[in-house]
């Protein structure tokens, strides 16, 4: 798995950030689409991510929450509550990484419509 330069702070970085690495480091993975996906939808709170996410253990669920929140796309909150109450927000540079998601969920829909049509036009030639 690729590993990438994390934040020294919140808005600082060690070196300039590699926006290619940071597609790879993404696009790489299972679930970080999904998780970004969710988040952005307004879901927020890693057990609600969970359930929506079938097959997503927390184990590996905090490990791509560690890992975008080091790569600055995710920023982690944590309210001062019994029992503790953590939210995962999308940083600015995350909402500008978007874009991106959206123009592959208009690709994947392409794929989907057309594969639709081509069953649609496969069984009407029976």
């Amino acid at each position: 798995m690729k590993e990438m330069q994390s934040f020294q702070d919140k808005n600082k970085l060690t070196k300039p950030l590699d926006v290619a690495e940071v597609v790879e480091t993404v696009f790489g993975c299972k679930w970080s689409l999904r998780i970004l996906g969710l988040i952005r939808k307004g879901i927020c709170r890693p057990g609600a991510i969970e359930r929506e996410l079938e097959g997503l253990t927390p184990k590996v669920q905090n490990y791509y929450f560690r890992r975008m929140v080091n790569l600055g796309i995710l920023e982690r909150i944590v309210y001062p509550e019994v029992p503790p109450h953590v939210e995962y927000r999308l940083t600015d540079f995350g909402l500008r990484f978007m874009p991106v998601l959206d123009s592959i969920e208009e690709l994947q829909h392409t794929i989907d419509s057309r594969s639709i049509d081509q069953n649609t036009e496969d069984s009407s030639a029976l």
